[in-house]
């Protein structure tokens, strides 16, 4: 069964960096596109950043240019690089894998990451706080 594992969460201040992983197991890991989720208590669970089966990633506005999603196939690893954190992103972080996951031209062009429907399978969570 797919099993997903999320490490690395923890407090930092804000600017500072925090790298996580996420352990998949029970499928094929390079055939499936994989991303990152937040969600902050009381909000939505939000796409942040995705990359595909062929390498091609995608961010959310909130995210572009200070995170940077990953994977390393041989691992079964996927990472997220946070750097230049804020407050703001405090949140938990979630894993998520899916064999096909959409991403509409609308939510593209709003700069919105992918809905959290768009992803069959999601990891327990870990927890990013950041301090001002």
């Amino acid at each position: 069964q797919v099993q997903l594992v999320e490490f690395g969460g923890g407090s930092v201040q804000a600017g500072g960096s925090l790298r996580l992983s996420c352990v998949a197991s029970g499928f094929t890991f390079s055939t499936f596109d994989m991303g990152w989720f937040r969600q902050a208590p009381g909000q939505e669970r939000d796409g942040i950043a995705a990359i595909d089966s062929d390498g091609s990633t995608t961010y959310a506005n909130s995210v572009k240019g200070r995170f940077t999603i990953s994977k390393d196939n041989a691992k079964n690893t996927l990472y997220l690089q946070m750097n230049s954190l804020k407050p703001e992103d405090t949140a938990m972080y979630y894993c998520a894998a899916d064999e096909d996951a959409y991403y509409s031209d609308y939510d593209r062009v709003l700069g919105k990451g992918r809905p959290a429907a768009s992803f069959a399978y999601f990891g327990q969570g870990t927890q990013v706080n950041v301090s001002s």
